[in-house]
């Protein structure tokens, strides 16, 4: 027997809609490519996604079929983000620090007839374009296009100015498709992820919770991921449903940019990669007094993407009394699949175990399930103590990718993400490393994760990467590279005693490289790959060398 209530779908028009009717006076503030900072509110933004969508009704776009965006962080792709899938259709976003032919393959593989792009980015949009004939016009968002381009290049507010801000939005099968996400492609070519209204709508929710972001109408939230990663990891549409005002800080985001915007914004929550807070880090140590660090409201920033080091959460803490919240999640899974908050029998932790707690991945949220399994896929025990392979699944987990005929999970549903991890008996989950980053020496295996978050905690350390680098004697050898803090000057005898003091002595790396700068995927990621091919060799070069 079913229950009596009313068949309502979770489609994303109603987060717009909900946030018009009930938070139509909440800021959305956009910096755009120039640095202007431009003021609507959510109102606003509804009535500009809805011009969106009658403007795609004129341009003969269908139900289901794709739209990309290839654009910054502003209130013109929030626009998109409702007026596209809202109206049936389906919204891919495209990663612009991607390698071009990755890009083009992408834009060709998800199959759209339009292209959305900021100004800055239009010589790579018409680029993209003269290669992929499917593409009808390149849309420019805030600017004029140019008259004189190999392909055809449209006003973005030349065509909203003609359209009507009502719209009928269709009642769509909440299953949906709504966003196209790629991977980014460290492995072959990159993977699409077609998310639905369903599943998008429940992360939404579980964003929310406050066991989650626990966003509500009272934050500001600086959304520093980029609105082409992940879906800027929910938050537009967990924004929407919450009713926090919104800001937006386009393609800038270095520490002045960023430091700006929560001091003149008034954030009170934020959340990106680590990359980006070690710059921010870096311009206050130089730029911004004490006094003006107290003055911030900023109250809790979420930190995902790779793995925020202890160092980070107490930069966070000790600098600007701000919580730093680890979470952890990918592409496949939408990506928000467990946060890192303290229960009541952590409190009472030392300070150091503390800060060590914070830095695991957290318990799953409501909607998600985790384990772990050895190489014959049993389930491990979850002890704290046995480390497997984790795999996920639930209501926002991909089952497949975009365009393939396999299912991406196994015959349960569990889609295999390739980290290790362990898992404790209250549920906290702590990944241990990449699958294909972890160094086998002499049998044993060396998390370069600890290794790269031991190096990180010494003070002269900005950055650090760890590699299995093949090793004539032990299979692998961890090669540890850093880069200084600015003004610190590092020895490796120093830098290697500080790390004896804190690991094995076998997990010690078996050389330290200084170096300038480190490389970094299109998601900002350590690009471990490309490190692993440029010092392949760096041992059996050492042992010609010294003859041992």
């Amino acid at each position: 027997m079913n229950g009596l209530m009313q068949d309502y779908p979770l489609l994303l028009s109603t987060l717009i809609e909900h946030a018009a009717r009930n938070h139509g006076a909440t800021e959305v503030v956009s910096r755009d490519c120039d640095g202007v900072v431009r003021r609507s509110d959510w109102a606003g933004v509804a009535a500009r996604a809805r011009k969106v969508a009658n403007l795609l009704d004129r341009l003969g776009v269908e139900e289901g079929d794709r739209v990309a965006s290839l654009a910054w962080n502003t209130s013109d792709h929030l626009e998109l983000y409702f007026g596209v899938p809202g109206s049936g259709r389906v919204l891919h976003t495209v990663n612009p620090r991607l390698f071009q032919e990755q890009i083009n393959y992408v834009i060709d593989h998800g199959g759209s007839r339009f292209l959305f792009v900021d100004r800055d980015l239009l010589p790579l949009a018409i680029d993209i374009a003269t290669k992929l004939p499917r593409i009808e016009a390149v849309i420019v968002l805030n600017a004029h296009p140019p008259h004189d381009a190999e392909v055809t290049c449209l006003d973005y507010e030349a065509l909203l100015s003609r359209e009507t801000d009502q719209y009928n939005w269709p009642r769509l099968n909440e299953e949906s498709a709504c966003t196209l996400c790629y991977t980014s492609g460290t492995t072959g070519n990159p993977k699409g992820v077609l998310y639905s209204h369903r599943s998008t709508v429940l992360h939404a929710f579980g964003a929310l919770i406050a066991d989650g972001m626990a966003l509500s109408a009272l934050d500001t939230v600086l959304l520093a991921v980029p609105l082409f990663h992940v879906n800027a990891w929910g938050v537009p549409f967990a924004a929407a449903m919450s009713g926090a005002k919104l800001v937006l800080p386009g393609p800038r985001l270095d520490g002045k940019s960023i430091y700006t915007l929560l001091r003149d914004e008034k954030v009170t929550f934020t959340l990106g990669v680590p990359t980006l807070w070690m710059g921010l880090f870096e311009y206050l140590a130089s730029d911004v007094s004490a006094g003006e660090l107290k003055a911030l409201p900023l109250q809790r920033v979420l930190v995902g993407g790779s793995a925020a080091s202890v160092d980070l959460i107490r930069k966070f803490d000790k600098i600007l009394g701000v919580e730093l919240i680890h979470a952890w999640g990918m592409t496949e899974t939408s990506p928000l699949v467990t946060v890192c908050k303290p229960l009541q029998h952590h409190a009472g932790m030392s300070e150091d175990d503390l800060y060590e707690f914070r830095a695991s991945q957290g318990r799953s949220l409501f909607g998600a399930e985790l384990r772990i399994v050895d190489d014959r896929g049993d389930e491990l025990p979850r002890d704290g103590v046995s480390t497997g392979d984790l795999q996920v699944r639930g209501a926002w987990i991909a089952n497949r990718y975009f365009g393939g005929d396999e299912p991406a999970v196994d015959g349960e549903g569990w889609f295999p993400t390739g980290d290790v991890a362990r898992i404790s008996a209250d549920g906290f989950m702590r990944i241990t490393d990449r699958s294909k980053d972890v160094i086998k020496s002499g049998g044993e295996w060396i998390s370069s994760v600890d290794l790269e978050n031991v190096a990180v905690s010494h003070a002269g350390v900005a950055e650090a990467a760890v590699i299995g680098v093949p090793h004539p004697k032990w299979q692998e050898r961890p090669l540890l590279l850093v880069r200084a803090a600015a003004g610190q000057v590092l020895k490796s005898e120093d830098l290697m005693a500080y790390m004896a003091d804190r690991l094995a002595r076998w997990w010690l790396p078996d050389d330290i490289i200084f170096v300038d700068s480190l490389p970094h995927t299109a998601t900002g990621k350590l690009s471990k790959a490309r490190l692993r091919d440029a010092y392949r060799y760096h041992f059996a070069a050492c042992r010609d060398l010294s003859g041992n």
